[in-house]
């Protein structure tokens, strides 16, 4: 029996009764078990991302029940079209809680909160072997303004920062586009690694989150952003609008 792990510690990850699993017990059970260095990191990786599942415990009241960040946690590729304002994943916290401030929806207390819980699901952006994220962004969220010029400016050069990371990708869908495919709304479409978890689409309203399923449904807004990735500016030139945003704002 490995030294300093008590056997019932053991038999209880085994037997998958443990509440929590520590780093050296997993080391404890590679050393048992004789496995490879590779096998041994994995486990500690999925023992490392079992706990990032739960960090939006803290949260709950500023999720409100809302189940998104486990699926994004679970996600490999998020595809996603916002119409009103910058994505939650890309939102600086000073334009975070401008969004959370705007039509005093929230009361002060409130508004703290929801910047922090929507900060920490953005660290799915950056973990080993991270979310890719593809968002088509409306024109019309960068035209609409803050109060603080500064708050966009700095939101801006992070959308730029963001764009050139391997695992992001940002369209700006022009006003140009006309009536695309996207009229009716805002909506995200979540894919996971495994075959066997089929997409699923969310979107939601002022008092509620969606959550489509079904085969059509989901195939339906595969198609719509299909449209979006083709109305929209290229990655490239994406980065350019952005860049002269940027500077037309200083």
């Amino acid at each position: 029996m490995p030294a300093g792990v008590w056997p019932s510690t053991l038999s209880n990850i085994e037997a998958a009764e443990a509440r929590r699993i520590k780093p050296r017990d997993i080391d404890a059970l590679a050393d048992l078990y004789e496995t490879s260095e590779d096998q041994r990191a994995v486990l500690q990786e999925l023992a490392q991302e079992s706990k990032e599942k739960g960090w939006w415990s803290k949260y709950r009241d500023a999720f409100g029940g809302n189940a998104l960040p486990d699926f994004e946690v679970e996600a490999s590729m998020v595809r996603m079209y916002q119409c009103q304002v910058i994505p939650g994943l890309l939102q600086t916290p000073e334009y975070a809680e401008a969004v959370f401030r705007g039509g005093g929806a929230y009361t002060h207390d409130e508004v703290r909160p929801n910047v922090d819980a929507r900060v920490q699901r953005q660290h799915i952006l950056s973990r080993h072997n991270p979310l890719h994220l593809w968002a088509v962004i409306d024109e019309a969220a960068f035209h609409r303004q803050v109060s603080d010029p500064s708050v966009m400016q700095e939101q801006l050069q992070h959308l730029i920062n963001m764009a050139m990371r391997h695992n992001v990708n940002i369209q700006v869908l022009p006003f140009q586009a006309g009536m695309h495919a996207a009229l009716s709304g805002s909506f995200f479409l979540l894919d996971f690694p495994s075959e066997l978890d089929p997409s699923i689409v969310y979107t939601e309203t002022s008092t509620d989150s969606l959550f489509f399923q079904e085969s059509a449904s989901v195939q339906r807004y595969v198609t719509i952003f299909s449209n979006l990735n083709a109305a929209a500016h290229r990655p490239a030139e994406s980065v350019h609008f952005l860049q002269e945003a940027l500077e037309s704002s200083e």
